[in-house]
């Protein structure tokens, strides 16, 4: 009882409204955009002779990252070259400005809501292929155990070989033919994961829900995004160096730190208790990180664990350090997720905080003080983008929202096949998952968590962007 169903138009454009989101900059942030060259030439060092690549979703234009990565007797050394977006915002300017009230680029199926004017983000700050291009350039070195070994970082000039998507990558891995820039991704992404989850860090593997066009934008779909290990190898590039970048500022007490408070002992207890209850065994010695990552992908009882699992990721937040800092503990300074201290440093075309996290670890690895600029701003940073953070993930909640009751607006009646993902709770109905389209609801009626049933449509209304079904 699986059917691709599509629905017609959406007008997004009531959710931008609501939230009071706008592509439309100021002109001056706009002028200075199309006119802007790298102010910071001074120190900045050739390394166009790196055989760097990007790996990103197709049809994305603002890049942030390049990569080049090379397997040595120690293990890895891995080049990250990352937007310089510093050299081309001018510190209380008009983009600048304007960036300091956006936060961060907000995303909607049919376009995003930039942080950046796009003659800047998508053009001369885009690290697009064959193009020279100022990066600030992370080099960190990997033993074999997963163990970081040296860091450096610099700004540099960089010229990207070739733009890559994932499942391109995963596709040349299979059949043998990866590019030589990435041909030891795959061993550096498992090493490190294997590191990681050896640190009690947790990846939960939960559907991904994706707003897709049909006919040109005039019809819309939901379907699971597809997830390769590419994903996952590329992502562990980005953690490095973003845990290298968390390190150097938290050893130098200025800077700004993504965090995570470690797992309560409730939620650890729950995922237990679900475990058991669903017959799953938890191997002794086991975190609960390497416990949800033994979990076959397939079965439906990993879903319904996957589910529990989240709420081990709660409390997520930003510290802006300062002198105070010194006397927080471990824990309080690091992100349980990915098992250290993190900080976000290689997304600054999308994410206002990397710019300056990442000019301190410039001016850290030169041994200066970060410049005035940067330390005028960054106390002010965590409430900048937990407001952002907040509005990024209503932004993408209420279009899933309004699209699954579009979707199923005619299909009233309508029975589908579904796992459930979590009992009810409280006065929560329990909540299934449909996988074609890809749509989570609550459920009346609902058998417990982690099995198949099928499912009714009894409700889905456009206007209130509610869908609702029953266990049948």
């Amino acid at each position: 009882m699986q059917r691709r169903v599509f629905a017609p138009a959406i007008d997004f454009d009531q959710i931008r409204r609501e939230l009071d989101v706008t592509e439309e900059f100021p002109a001056a942030a706009t002028a200075e955009a199309e006119s802007t060259t790298d102010r910071l030439t001074e120190g900045r060092v050739d390394r166009t002779d790196i055989n760097l690549v990007t790996i990103d979703p197709p049809g994305s234009k603002d890049l942030d990252q390049a990569l080049h990565i090379e397997a040595t007797d120690d293990g890895f050394t891995v080049h990250y070259a990352i937007a310089d977006v510093a050299a081309l915002v001018a510190p209380g300017g008009p983009i600048d400005t304007e960036s300091l009230r956006r936060g961060q680029t907000i995303y909607f199926p049919d376009g995003s809501v930039p942080l950046h004017p796009r003659p800047m983000s998508e053009g001369v700050g885009s690290l697009l292929p064959d193009q020279t291009r100022p990066a600030v350039l992370w080099t960190v070195t990997v033993n074999h155990d997963g163990d970081q070994t040296g860091v450096h970082v610099e700004r540099a000039t960089v010229r990207s070989r070739e733009r890559l998507d994932y499942a391109g990558v995963m596709a040349a891995h299979d059949a043998g033919t990866l590019h030589p820039s990435i041909a030891a991704l795959p061993a550096f992404g498992q090493t490190r994961i294997d590191w990681a989850l050896r640190r009690g860090a947790v990846q939960l593997d939960l559907p991904d829900q994706e707003i897709v066009p049909h006919e040109g934008n005039r019809a819309w779909t939901l379907q699971i995004a597809p997830h390769t290990p590419a994903d996952q190898w590329n992502a562990q590039v980005s953690l490095l160096v973003g845990m290298a970048a968390g390190r150097m500022q938290r050893d130098a007490g200025v800077g700004l730190l993504r965090t995570l408070p470690p797992a309560s002992r409730e939620a650890v207890d729950d995922l237990r208790a679900a475990a058991t209850h669903l017959g799953v065994a938890w191997a002794d010695g086991a975190s609960p990180g390497e416990f949800l990552a033994s979990l076959p992908a397939d079965a439906p009882t990993t879903l319904a664990l996957m589910s529990v699992g989240a709420r081990l990721m709660r409390g997520a937040g930003y510290l802006a350090l300062d002198e105070s800092s010194a006397a927080l503990d471990d824990a309080a300074v690091a992100h349980a997720g990915v098992g250290g201290v993190y900080s976000h440093v290689t997304a600054p075309l999308r994410r206002l905080g990397d710019r300056y996290a990442t000019e301190t670890c410039l001016a850290i690895a030169a041994g200066q003080e970060p410049p005035q600029w940067v330390l005028d701003v960054l106390p002010t940073l965590p409430k900048i983008m937990a407001s952002s953070d907040s509005t990024a993930s209503t932004a993408e909640r209420r279009s899933v929202d309004l699209t699954e009751a579009v979707v199923l607006a005619d299909q009233i009646g309508a029975r589908f096949d579904a796992v459930v993902m979590r009992d009810a709770r409280g006065d929560k109905p329990a909540e299934v998952f449909i996988s074609s389209p890809a749509i989570i609801g609550g459920c009346e009626g609902a058998p417990a968590a982690g099995t198949a049933c099928t499912v009714e449509v009894v409700e889905a209304d456009p206007t209130t962007s509610r869908v609702r079904f029953r266990a049948v």
